[in-house]
C-alpha cells in the first residue's frame, strides 16, 4: 500500500530537483531595510515604491463582516470617491487584494460569451480570472499589436482587451496607446490591470493610461493600494454599471469581509498626502539605477522601477541572490512557474526609500556578481 502522502512527496520532491523550492523566512520590514536572522539587509524587492513616510494606523474594531451585510463602513465610500477622482472615473469598489480584484471583476465582466485577449505575460490572478469567467480566451505575444490585431479580425462576438500597464516581472510598459486604437476601431471593452504603474506613472501618479493619454478609452482599471501607496487592498474603477455589476456578482467582494477601516483610513492619508514631491524623487533613483546598470554593462528591457537581471538556470539564479544577501543586498530570485523555465531572474525593486549611496553600493555588488557567475 503506498504511503498516505506519497503523491505530495513526489510532487515535492520533483519541486526540490528542478531548484524551485520556496521557503518561508521570518523578516521585518523597515523603510529601505529588511531583518533575516539578525541580519540587516538592503531591500530590493519591496514594491512600496513611493517611499511615502509611514504614519501610524488608528485601529478601531474591525467589522468582521462583509461590505454587504454589515461591513460597508463609511471609509470605503470616502476612499473609493477619492480613487474615482484620481483615475477620472464614475466609480470605485475597493477589494480586499489586488488578486481579489482582478478575480472579481473580470469573472463578473466576462462569461461564457466572451472572447478575453490576453498579453502572454499578464499576472496569474489575471490568468486564473480569465479562466474562472469560462470566456474563451486568447493570448496574444506579448506587447504584439500585430498580433492582437490578427485574434480579434478572426473573432466574433463580445470582445474583451486584458493587459498590465507595467509589467510585473519584466518591468517594461504596455503598448496602451495601440491597444486602445485596436479596442476603439472594433468595439472592444479594455481593461487594464495597473498595479504597478499607479501612483508611479503620468501626472500626479495617475498611472499608465494619463501617460498615454488614453484615459478615457480605458474600460475598467484593476489596481494595488500596497504598492505604489504603500498600504493595502485592491481596486476596480471604472464606468458605473461595471462597478454595479462587480458589486452584485463579484464572489471575492460578496463573500468575504471587509478590510478594517483603519486601513481604508491609511490609505486615505496616502493618497492625499505630497506624492508628487515622491514620485519625482522616486524617478531620479530610478534613471540614476538604469544609468549606472548600462555603464557594469547589466542589459534590461525594463524602463521603470521594476528591473529584471536575467540570470536564465534556477540554480543559479538563486545562488546569485545568495552572494547577493551575504553582501547586504536582498533581492529574490524569480523562478518557474511565475517566469518560464530557463529564464530564471532577480528581480530588482527600486524604491523612494533608497539613497543614492545604498544604490551606488548595490550596482558594486552586482558587478562583482555578474563577474563571479560569468554573466553577460
Amino acid at each position: 500500500m503506498k504511503p498516505k502522502f506519497g503523491t505530495v512527496e513526489k510532487k515535492i520532491n520533483v519541486i526540490k530537483k528542478n531548484n524551485l523550492l520556496r521557503n518561508l523566512q521570518d523578516s521585518r520590514v523597515e523603510k529601505q531595510y529588511i531583518f533575516q536572522n539578525g541580519k540587516k539587509l538592503l531591500n530590493f524587492s519591496s514594491n512600496d515604491y513611493l517611499g511615502i513616510k509611514p504614519g501610524k494606523i488608528k485601529h478601531t474594531q474591525f467589522q468582521s463582516s462583509s461590505r454587504l451585510v454589515s461591513g460597508n463602513d463609511i471609509s470605503f465610500s470616502i476612499l473609493e470617491k477619492k480613487l474615482s477622482k484620481h483615475k477620472s472615473q464614475e466609480k470605485t469598489i475597493i477589494f480586499p487584494t489586488g488578486y481579489m480584484a482582478n478575480i472579481g471583476a473580470i469573472s463578473s465582466i466576462a462569461d461564457k460569451n466572451s472572447t478575453i485577449f490576453s498579453d502572454e505575460l499578464n499576472h496569474a490572478s489575471i490568468v486564473e480570472a480569465c479562466k474562472l469567467s469560462n470566456a474563451k480566451i486568447k493570448i496574444f505575444k506579448h506587447n504584439d499589436i500585430e498580433d492582437l490585431e490578427r485574434k480579434v479580425q478572426r473573432t466574433n462576438g463580445k470582445k474583451i482587451i486584458i493587459t498590465e500597464g507595467v509589467f510585473s516581472m519584466d518591468g517594461d510598459w504596455s503598448q496602451l496607446d495601440q491597444i486602445s486604437e485596436v479596442a476603439e476601431k472594433h468595439d472592444i471593452i479594455t481593461i487594464l490591470d495597473d498595479a504597478h504603474g499607479d501612483f508611479v506613472l503620468g501626472q500626479d501618479g495617475k498611472g499608465t493610461s494619463n501617460f498615454f493619454n488614453v484615459e478615457k478609452k480605458v474600460d475598467l482599471y484593476i489596481s494595488s493600494l500596497s504598492k505604489g501607496l504603500g498600504s493595502f487592498g485592491g481596486y476596480a474603477s471604472g464606468k458605473k454599471s461595471l462597478i454595479d455589476l462587480c458589486v452584485n456578482t463579484s464572489k471575492t467582494f460578496i463573500y468575504t469581509s471587509a478590510l478594517p477601516a483603519s486601513i481604508n483610513q491609511y490609505s486615505l492619508k496616502r493618497l492625499e498626502s505630497d506624492r508628487e514631491s515622491y514620485r519625482k524623487k522616486l524617478w531620479k533613483k530610478i534613471n540614476l539605477f538604469h544609468r549606472r546598470l548600462e555603464e557594469i554593462e547589466f542589459s534590461t528591457k525594463s524602463t521603470s522601477q521594476i528591473i529584471p537581471i536575467i540570470i536564465g538556470k534556477e540554480k543559479t539564479a538563486v545562488e546569485f541572490s545568495k552572494f547577493l544577501r551575504k553582501n547586504g543586498i536582498f533581492a529574490q530570485a524569480i523562478r518557474y512557474p511565475t517566469v518560464k523555465r530557463e529564464e530564471a531572474r532577480i528581480r530588482i525593486s527600486v524604491t523612494g526609500w533608497l539613497s543614492e549611496n545604498e544604490i551606488e553600493y548595490s550596482i558594486q555588488i552586482l558587478e562583482k556578481a555578474k563577474k563571479k557567475f560569468n554573466l553577460k
